[in-house]
């Protein structure tokens, strides 16, 4: 379960939030295939490529604190992180452009911009 916890961390760390999400939801499938003896099956051969694939990335350092049946991650390091500090902080070291965050948020709020029109026009009513 520790060898499990770590692993994921560093599919965390190494996976786009897509990917990484879209692996829990094949994990389930999979391990429905196995339960019921399918594993020579054409999709759990296809779960596998897919598997493979993003693991292909998955690999460094994870350190954990165990305490009374307790597992926390206290560190996390790849050399395929996908994270970067200075994308992600807002010191003036950063990379990204803030800028660029105006267009990016009015963008995704449209849809919810567009139902909350809608709702507040049929309430009228």
């Amino acid at each position: 379960m520790i060898l499990h916890y770590a692993h994921r961390e560093l599919e965390r760390l190494t996976l786009d939030k897509d990917t990484f999400r879209f692996k829990e939801i094949i994990a389930q499938k999979y391990s429905e295939l196995v339960y019921d003896g399918l594993w020579h099956s054409p999709l759990r051969q296809a779960l596998d490529a897919f598997i493979n694939q993003t693991q292909r990335f998955v690999s460094g350092e994870v350190k954990l604190k165990l305490y009374k049946g307790n597992c926390t991650v206290v560190g996390r390091k790849s050399p395929y992180s996908l994270y970067e500090k200075k994308l992600a902080t807002y010191s003036e070291e950063d990379t990204f452009d803030q800028k660029a965050s105006q267009g990016f948020i009015h963008i995704w709020s449209l849809p919810l911009k567009t139902i909350s029109k809608t709702q507040r026009r049929e309430e009228k009513k």
